[in-house]
């Protein structure tokens, strides 16, 4: 049975002066819960992101969905959305400056479980909390849908807290299976507890069911999956209890 859950925006600002909203999900318990971020599309911080954010909190979690790009902008347009991802890309500190502000931010509020936080993202979102993870940041689990794996640098030993989890669709054009073999040996080479789960006749996008949609729209090689988005929901809520569950 899914909790009673409230949500708010918060405000906040990253290091390199963004001004950024994100969208706040928690249980209404006395006690505070393990934190999660999560990190959206390159479409932004939008119904979807907010959606995921209050699904966690129904399942116990407090979650932030974040804003990558400022002012909660958000777009269903390929042009506009890869101009302000690659926004981000231009200096190769962004990235992680604005995500570890959402974690900040996250952890600091009253409903979360500080010691207890994890993070999630999707397609552009899933690097965003890849190279949060590769930054050394305090979280306990980590889990992305149709990420791109392409790291700002390597993972080196030791540095990763996180177990990782990494869902990937067989089909994705955007994102290959060499890209998920580097990725694997990355991970390797740096010893990080890891799994990636490859979903048959699944492509980029297979999480969101306004994947095709947007594809038609925009003429890109998008498709949601049922049983793959469910799926994976299934073996990212495992990792999350494994995790990060209250003792």
């Amino acid at each position: 049975m899914a909790l009673k859950i409230k949500t708010r925006e918060i405000e906040y600002t990253a290091a390199d002066g963004a001004k950024l909203i994100g969208y706040f999900a928690a249980p209404e318990t006395a006690s505070p819960v393990a934190g999660i971020i999560v990190a959206p599309e390159w479409w932004g911080r939008n119904e979807y992101t907010e959606q995921r954010a209050r699904e966690l909190a129904e399942h116990g979690y407090a979650a932030l969905a974040i804003d990558m790009y400022g002012d909660k902008k958000v777009t269903t347009l390929v042009s506009e959305a890869s101009a302000w991802m690659m926004q981000t890309f231009e200096d190769s500190e962004t990235i992680v400056t604005r995500a570890s502000a959402g974690l900040t931010t996250l952890a600091q509020q009253p409903e979360v479980n500080a010691d207890k936080l994890g993070a999630i993202g999707f397609c552009y979102g899933g690097k965003v909390i890849l190279d949060l993870a590769r930054s050394g940041a305090n979280l306990r689990a980590v889990a992305t849908f149709h990420a791109v794996l392409t790291p700002k640098a390597p993972a080196q030993e030791g540095v990763i807290k996180a177990e990782i989890l990494v869902m990937h669709g067989e089909l994705d054009s955007m994102v290959t299976l060499d890209d998920v073999a580097t990725f694997r040996q990355e991970m390797h080479a740096a010893k990080v507890d890891h799994e990636v789960i490859v979903f048959e006749n699944a492509k980029h996008g297979f999480s969101n069911p306004l994947a095709d949609e947007r594809a038609q729209a925009n003429g890109v090689d998008l498709a949601y999956n049922a049983s793959a988005e469910q799926q994976s929901l299934d073996a990212m809520y495992a990792l999350l209890a494994r995790q990060l569950k209250n003792e």
